[in-house]
């Protein structure tokens, strides 16, 4: 017999987790982590194996849509051991999708490996294509080794959507380059607003926020936009630049709540769930998946954290302070 789906209080069918398989990164970008950074300790992190079967409980429960994250994912020593064993849910069908947000950093390394694991997409990281602000933005980045990975990806036949952060004051006067970079490369192209996330040592959240809004206002300006209904799973809004054919998202936690259709919530590599970006409530799972070689407990406690998911997140940028911002740093709960 087939378990029930999960479903929230809002009726919500939960079909897409993403999972931090670490916090640690090669990198220490300015809107994600402080620059001399705590990490957890090893033992606090779930193994490869312990996140084998956390993803397929959650899978054997309706979940259709893995996304790996971090810290940078493809840091972690033995990561494609896991890869390797979530295929399995590719090839049986129960899973339609197995995705990855990364830096870029390893790509070179690891892309043909993962396209044989059965991903075809990933999602790279990357707001400026200027080495020196690259460095800057990064502190330990080189975007020269990032575009080596993006090309390494793209011959092996990965799908490649780049992920910038709108940063006024940073990559605000780039918006055209990007831009026409991806069209020419064929790269699918996502702004995000920055989010309050974390203490980063005296970076200032509301002198980085740029609206989409006013980034949206200003491609108006040079292309025609065409409005998509496309919907990937996740909260981007698509338009599609007339004059290129090539596909802009914009995810916008704070000048449009998009939290009426999230089917999604986030493991962190500590086997803690959140169900909400944007909320501090969370669930332990991995006490039930010690406590436990059967996965009943396990089963009940993911169940249980599903049925408390909010209607929506608490972020706002108003009145000149930032509200709703979150203590924890953005490579704590995954990208």
């Amino acid at each position: 017999m087939e378990p029930a789906p999960l479903i929230d209080p809002f009726a919500r069918a939960i079909r897409y987790l993403r999972v931090s398989v670490t916090d640690r990164c090669d990198f220490r970008c300015v809107y994600c982590m402080a620059e001399n950074m705590t990490f957890l300790p090893k033992a606090d992190l779930l193994t490869l194996e312990e996140l084998d079967r956390m993803c397929s409980t959650f899978v054997r429960l309706g979940v259709e849509k893995l996304r790996i994250t971090g810290g940078e994912p493809l840091v972690r020593k033995g990561i494609m051991t896991f890869f390797r064993a979530m295929s399995r849910h590719l090839e049986s069908g129960a899973l339609q999708e197995l995705t990855v947000t990364t830096n870029g950093s390893q790509l070179a390394r690891y892309a043909r490996e993962l396209v044989e694991c059965g991903v075809e997409r990933i999602n790279v990281s990357l707001d400026t294509l200027e080495p020196e602000k690259f460095s800057r933005i990064t502190r330990w980045g080189r975007l020269a080794q990032v575009l080596e990975g993006i090309e390494a990806a793209r011959a092996a036949g990965l799908q490649v959507k780049i992920n910038a952060v709108a940063l006024k004051g940073v990559n605000d006067g780039e918006l055209f380059p990007i831009v026409e970079w991806c069209a020419r490369e064929g790269h699918d192209l996502t702004f995000i607003e920055v989010m309050p996330m974390g203490d980063l040592g005296g970076e200032d959240r509301l002198d980085q926020y740029w609206s989409l809004r006013e980034l949206r206002a200003e491609l108006a300006g040079r292309y025609t936009l065409i409005d998509l209904p496309d919907r990937t799973g996740g909260p981007a809004r698509y338009v599609r630049l007339a004059e290129t054919g090539q596909r802009i998202g914009f995810i916008t936690p704070m000048t449009h709540n998009f939290c009426e259709s999230c089917n999604r919530v986030r493991l962190t590599c500590t086997g803690e769930l959140f169900m909400c970006l944007g909320q501090e409530d969370v669930a332990d799972l991995r006490g039930p998946l010690r406590a436990s070689a059967d996965d009943a407990a396990l089963e009940q406690a993911i169940r249980a954290a599903i049925a408390r998911k909010p209607k929506g997140h608490d972020f706002d940028y108003s009145r000149q302070k930032v509200a709703g911002q979150m203590s924890r740093h953005m490579s704590h709960t995954g990208g």
